[in-house]
């Protein structure tokens, strides 16, 4: 049998030719990329939810892998609606609505979706930078600044409801262009017509991909890939033509300051120099030069023009004509900006991209340094809305939802939100301006210890004070130490995070994935081997939430099952059904620690 490195390779490799894809269906037979998939997802925060059924991650067997096998091979796998919520969503009153399938789609979905990256991950085109392996905001950001060097205009923009709009037919007719099989292709087709349940209310799916599953970030790339080729293939060319030219009025200015030196007036040199660095070196006027650069992350794109501003409205026209002909998608008039790049910041990616310009900072060489280059800011407006979580009228308060928590629980909770914040923004030239930031959750942290430990705020600078290291030496910062018997102590910290500019710092969203990595689970999964009682039947994985999960107030002696699962460290146990479900199983929380199965 192969294995599921072997078969997604050889699916990468006729992506790389392009060569259609066939008889794909009879992949979806092979149990390795179940166990891949389950390898791959059960880890995610989202196993544990229930979706329409009571059906989680917990109880995964290779039975349950066999049965999907049989009911895909016979063609009787149906997909189950998905359970609708809505969540909060970021700068608006609205709702984002998410779906959330039940476990045995999500592992399905994992597999479709590890066959139709490998395919078509070598054909995406290397703008977009959105749910893509080794790339991410970061990736995007920094090819902006990099390649967007001179830009005069940003056009943003943002597609309406991208993923709740998005066209079956026309989807469907974008993968039998290239995938050859009438059963794969329709396995696809049920899982985009699944429906949701919302407040148990069914409804039919007649457009869009799910939001919240798994193959959906995946379906709207194929999607959007046809706006990437439309705008490679069509608007890069025809906005990309001529070369820089030469302004006159600076090199003549250079020539003269170069010959006030020669003959000693250094005075008049100086004068003529200052004039010469007030003027472009290039002509900006050219009406032969245009330079035109995009970049899409998901449903956000943004493109860089070099021309009048009458061109760069009749390419977002372009676009919007090219998406509502060919895509069926509605272009956001509030979110489509022309920005000027020199007077304004354009905002994609939770940054301020601007393109800067000042005549008096010089290199050694005494040359203007940042002319033109691309600068990427913290928005004001993210310090302010992070520093608003933690002030009432204007000043830090303590966070009464953590101080049920352990102060080492509490310091460690403050410092992971800072480093994501900060670490997010680590191209940002200002990154300083999170120095507020800072100060007002340290001010925050110590209230909340105080008043977690019923003592004073000097008291806690007193108890918790420590020099930590930072790329410029060790300043001050707090610590809790919580020493363990015969093992390292934990160690949690507050400081020692730079605000240093790193220009080529790099977080990807999507970290690129081996296919033949097989996890821990899944080789104590293949083992068919009870953990508690050593028995080989009906072997199932017990799964947890959190480990905090197994600490449960009152229990005065813990069960043996939570005794191996905490001494290890692991969220998941390999036992039979009997240990698991059993009448004197874990989860009627009877098990006594006796050989069930035996």
């Amino acid at each position: 049998m192969r294995d599921a490195a072997t078969i997604l390779g050889i699916i990468h490799d006729r992506g790389k030719t392009a060569l259609p894809l066939e008889d794909v269906y009879r992949q979806l037979f092979h149990p390795t990329l179940y166990l891949l998939a389950y390898g791959k997802i059960y880890r995610n925060q989202g196993a544990m939810t229930k979706g329409v059924t009571d059906e989680t991650v917990d109880g995964m067997s290779v039975e349950k892998v066999q049965t999907i096998i049989a009911a895909i091979r016979s063609e009787r796998y149906v997909w189950s609606p998905a359970r609708r919520v809505s969540i909060e969503k970021k700068h608006s009153t609205k709702k984002r609505p998410l779906g959330i399938p039940v476990w045995s789609d999500k592992v399905v979905q994992e597999v479709i979706r590890s066959i139709l990256e490998a395919y078509y991950e070598p054909q995406f085109s290397p703008l977009s930078h959105g749910f893509r392996p080794k790339r991410g905001c970061h990736t995007a950001l920094t090819a902006i600044r990099h390649y967007w060097k001179g830009t005069a205009w940003f056009i943003e923009g943002d597609i309406k409801g991208c993923f709740d709009t998005i066209d079956h037919p026309i989807l469907l007719s974008i993968l039998r262009e290239k995938i050859h099989d009438r059963r794969f292709i329709r396995l696809i087709e049920n899982l985009l017509q699944a429906g949701y349940l919302e407040e148990w209310k069914y409804h039919a799916t007649y457009s869009g991909t799910p939001q919240g599953g798994i193959m959906s970030p995946l379906l709207a790339n194929i999607y959007l890939d046809r706006l990437d080729q439309y705008v490679e293939q069509e608007l890069l060319p025809n906005h990309t033509r001529g070369t820089h030219q030469f302004n006159p009025a600076y090199f003549r200015l250079a020539a003269a300051a170069r010959y006030r030196r020669k003959v000693g007036q250094e005075e008049e040199a100086r004068r003529v120099k200052a004039r010469m660095q007030t003027l472009p070196s290039y002509q900006t006027h050219d009406p032969e030069y245009r330079r035109l650069r995009y970049l899409r992350y998901a449903d956000d794109f943004l493109l860089g023009f070099n021309g009048p501003r009458t061109e760069a409205e009749e390419i977002k026209q372009a676009l919007r004509g090219f998406l509502a002909g060919t895509l069926k998608l509605e272009l956001s008039e509030e979110k489509t900006l022309i920005t000027h790049a020199r007077t304004e910041a354009a905002r994609f990616l939770g940054y301020d991209i601007v393109t800067l310009h000042n005549d008096h900072q010089l290199s050694h060489e005494h040359r203007r340094r940042i002319n033109g280059c691309i600068g990427l800011k913290v928005p004001k407006e993210v310090v302010w809305e992070k520093s608003q979580q933690h002030l009432r009228d204007g000043k830090p308060i303590h966070r009464t939802e953590l101080l049920n928590d352990t102060a080492f629980r509490i310091v460690a909770q403050f410092q992971s939100e800072y480093r994501g914040i900060v670490e997010y923004y680590r191209l940002a030239y200002n990154l300083h301006q999170f120095g507020r930031l800072k100060w007002i959750m340290e001010q925050a942290l110590v209230r909340t210890l105080a008043a977690k430990l019923q003592i004073s705020v000097p008291q806690i600078y007193a108890r918790f004070t420590a020099p930590l290291p930072e790329d410029r030496g060790l300043r001050k910062g707090l610590q809790i130490i919580v020493e363990r018997e015969g093992k390292k102590p934990l160690v949690a910290q507050w400081g020692g995070i730079s605000l240093q500019w790193k220009k080529d710092a790099t977080l990807n969203d999507e970290p690129y994935h081996i296919w033949n990595t097989r996890t821990e689970a899944v080789e104590r999964l293949l083992a068919e081997e009870c953990e508690l009682c050593g028995s080989t039947q009906q072997v199932e994985v017990h799964h947890l939430r959190a480990l905090k999960d197994l600490q449960k107030e009152g229990q005065v002696e813990k069960p043996e099952w939570v005794q191996r699962m905490a001494a290890r460290h692991r969220k998941t146990l390999a036992v039979c059904h009997e240990c698991h479900v059993g009448a004197k199983g874990i989860h009627p929380g009877r098990y006594d620690g006796k050989s069930l199965g035996k």
